[in-house]
């Protein structure tokens, strides 16, 4: 049990080292979230919405910018990537505690920025 609770310490803190390395811009309009657990998940929820904005439009960009062989794959790619994030973010959701909450809510925001960052840079190429 000792080794579990290091885990999730671990893990609060590497999730929390997200907002640390944001770009400048992101941190002003990032701001910490504090208060009860449902503060703090309400909070979270509310910095994910622009990602998720941004997620939706860098996709329907790289679905324009797409080679007519490629869209039809980053199509099933997306619903995929989407199936994954609420899996994996489900997965944190259902573990021990009212910190599951807070784990599921910054594991969607996270997520949603990395994909909406990974989209907007162009899938790499």
């Amino acid at each position: 049990m000792r080794a579990r609770s290091t885990i999730m310490a671990a893990a609060v803190l590497i999730g929390s080292a997200a907002f640390v390395w944001a770009d400048d811009k992101d941190k002003e309009a990032e701001k910490s979230c504090d208060g009860g657990t449902s503060d703090i998940v309400e909070c979270l929820n509310k910095m994910t919405e622009p990602w998720d904005k941004r997620l939706n439009k860098a996709y329907q960009e790289a679905l324009k910018e797409a080679r007519p062989e490629q869209r039809e794959q980053l199509r099933a790619a997306q619903r995929l990537w989407i199936q994954y994030r609420d899996a994996n973010c489900l997965y944190h959701r259902l573990g021990e505690g009212s910190i599951a909450r807070i784990d599921a809510a910054d594991c969607l925001l996270r997520m949603t920025r990395s994909r909406a960052e990974e989209l907007e840079n162009g899938l790499g190429n």
